[in-house]
Order: C-alpha cells, then sequence, then structure tokens
C-alpha cells in the first residue's frame, strides 16, 4: 500500500548544527500520527519541512506518492492549521474560510458549497459573518481547522493547535478533532508536547528527542513497553518510577533483580533477548504496585507515606522507600495519611528493564 507521507533519509542543518539527521517515516492514508516531544526536538521542524515551510538539508518528502521535496506548499495538497489560529481580523468567518479557494480561482459556486459544508461538519453555520474578535478562542480554533478542512485535501497537519487554549477547551476540541478524524478518514499528523493529547489522538506516535525518532509505535506498545530510558520517563503522570540496581541469576536459576535491599525474581519478565547480568534500571508505573503486597504473593516495597494526592476518581500515594520517592495510584477513596507504613507488591509482568546504555532489556 502506498503511502500517504513518506520522509526518506531528511536532514535538516543549519550550518554545523544538525537539526533532523537521515530521518525516515511512513505514514499510511487514513492515520492519525502525533509527533510527540519536548521543546526543541525537532517536531515542528519536521511537520514544516512536510507542509513545504522549512527548507531541507538532504532527503526527500514525498505525498501521495510524488516527490513534493521542493514544491511550494500550495503545490503539496496539504491543509495546515497553526497555534496561532493565523485568522484574518477584518475578514468574516466566511471570507476567512473562502480565502484560500478564491486565491485559487476557484468557481464561487464551488467556494460557497465547500464553505458550507465546512461550515456545518464545524458548526459554524451561525457564526459565518462575525469577525475573529467576536468569537470565543474555542470558535476561533475552529475556523482555523475549517480553513484547512475547506481545502478538501487528503493530507492535514496540525501544528500544536490546542496549545493556547484553557484545559476545559483543549479537553472539547480534543475530542472534536477525533471525530473529524472519524467521520473524514484523512490522513493527519499532529505536533504537540501533551502526552495526553498523543495518547487519546493518536493511532501511532513518534517519540522525538534531538532530532531523532526515540520510539514509534501505538499509544498502548508506548505506554506499555517503552523502547528506552527517555520514552519511559516522558511517558506518563506521574512519570514512571526507576530503581537502580543490577540483575543477576545464578547457576541454572532464574535471574532476579537486586537494587538497594531489593530481591525480585525476574522469572515473569518478558526479556527481548537472553537476559544478561550487569547494571540495570527497574521502571514500573504507579499503577503497577498493589497496595496490599503481603496477601498478592508479589515482590514488595516497603514504605512510608509522604503525600496523598486525591484525583478524583482515584489518588496518588507518594511514599518514600530507601534514599527516594515513589509514587502508587490507587482507585476509590484512600484512607492512607501521611506518615504511615505500607507494603506494596510489583507486578514485574508488567514492569520494564533498562540495561546501562538505557535500551530496553
Amino acid at each position: 500500500m502506498q503511502s500517504a507521507v513518506s520522509v526518506k533519509d531528511l536532514k535538516i542543518a543549519y550550518g554545523d548544527h544538525t537539526v533532523i539527521d537521515k530521518m525516515s517515516i511512513d505514514i499510511a492514508p487514513r492515520e492519525f500520527l502525533v509527533l510527540l516531544g519536548p521543546s526543541g526536538c525537532g517536531k515542528s521542524t519536521l511537520l514544516n519541512a512536510i507542509a513545504g515551510l522549512q527548507d531541507i538539508t538532504s532527503g526527500e518528502v514525498w505525498i501521495s506518492g510524488k516527490n513534493v521535496s521542493w514544491e511550494e506548499p500550495k503545490d503539496r495538497g496539504i491543509g495546515m492549521v497553526f497555534q496561532s489560529y493565523a485568522l484574518y481580523p477584518r475578514m468574516s468567518v466566511r471570507k476567512n474560510l473562502s480565502f484560500g479557494l478564491r486565491v485559487a480561482r476557484l468557481p464561487k459556486a464551488e467556494i460557497e458549497a465547500r464553505v458550507a459544508r465546512t461550515a456545518a461538519l464545524l458548526q459554524l453555520d451561525k457564526l459565518l459573518d462575525r469577525r475573529p474578535a467576536e468569537l470565543s478562542g474555542g470558535q476561533r480554533q475552529r475556523v482555523a481547522i475549517g480553513r484547512a478542512l475547506v481545502r478538501e485535501v487528503d493530507v492535514f497537519l496540525f501544528d500544536e493547535p490546542l496549545s493556547n487554549l484553557d484545559a476545559k477547551l483543549r479537553n472539547e476540541l480534543r475530542v472534536e478533532i477525533k471525530k473529524l478524524h472519524q467521520r473524514l478518514g484523512n490522513t493527519m499528523i499532529y505536533v504537540t508536547h501533551d502526552q495526553v493529547e498523543a495518547l487519546t489522538l493518536a493511532d501511532r506516535i513518534a517519540i522525538m528527542r534531538d532530532g531523532v525518532i526515540q520510539q514509534l509505535a501505538s499509544p498502548a506498545e508506548i505506554y506499555r513497553r517503552p523502547i528506552n530510558l527517555f520514552v519511559a520517563g516522558f511517558i506518563g503522570a506521574p512519570a514512571m518510577n526507576f530503581i537502580e540496581g543490577r540483575i543477576e541469576r545464578g547457576d541454572g536459576a532464574a535471574p532476579v533483580f537486586l537494587g538497594n535491599g531489593l530481591t525480585i525474581d525476574l522469572s515473569r519478565y518478558s526479556f527481548r533477548a537472553v537476559a544478561a547480568e550487569g547494571p540495570a534500571t527497574l521502571g514500573f508505573r504507579p499503577e503497577h504496585l498493589v497496595l496490599d503486597g503481603a496477601t498478592s504473593g508479589l515482590p514488595t516495597i516497603p514504605g512510608r507515606v509522604a503525600v496523598v494526592e486525591p484525583m478524583g476518581s482515584d489518588a496518588v500515594v507518594w511514599f518514600d522507600w530507601a534514599d527516594q520517592s515513589l509514587s502508587l495510584r490507587l482507585m476509590g477513596d484512600v484512607t492512607l495519611e501521611p506518615g504511615d507504613a505500607l507494603a506494596p507488591g510489583l507486578d514485574i509482568a508488567k514492569a520494564s528493564l533498562f540495561g546501562a546504555d538505557g535500551s530496553r532489556l
């Protein structure tokens, strides 16, 4: 199957500073791909290169089977939604939606039909004669999305479109964008630094760091089986717990993890290759701990409660163990108080182990 978008050996450099180095990625038709990473990782640069807003040093960009590496943005068959809305303040919503179509000299009847379809899709029908200053932040972002959709192309690019909105509006529009993708079935490439947006919207997530894709996989795979320490620590709120130690194994015995007084049998852990002895980091998410470790038959991590953070339907309990703070997620009402002793059990089958180089074991 032909990819909707292909990036082949892409390099972008400014003098001696390389922003993206030999990156390749294929994005399938109808796929929702999220580019996720910290500020400065190169995700917006990559999106702009696909859009034609960023010159490339070497490599190629293909869209719908065509090499568009040096095509103008208007000739690439894409629609783009910017963080800043990019609306014309003196134009009505109707004229903002139709502006690009008028520049392209489409027939008037076709322009009116596309604007009507887009306005209905985004519930802008009653706002067509208003100017941007008369709209709420969420309505302005809908118009910005509409300006991309009205082009009726196969590929849409989103550059942190929700970052300027408050939390409530972000949640609402995130759901609307997902509905749009389900309804339209277009290919969408979406840049964000917000992991909630990434995990809820994406078919696949490309996690980037220093211009390199660290892991490209489904949200579930990235959350459950992070490929390295960076991905493990970047995804999750609270972040994954980490304990430094080493893996050892006796003659014919199952490997064990030893760390600061802990001894954890690794016979239920799924290694990527044969387990080797040496330094290792044990990682586990707050929900991988079971409060009553003694009766669960799981290895326990004893400590004392430091802070309880009620979150409504659940709570995060921070407890002191050895010389560090670990987190535990509990559902429902939590009766623990600071100073209480606890010994949660760890389900090692759900945990992650990383070697000395940070790669998943």
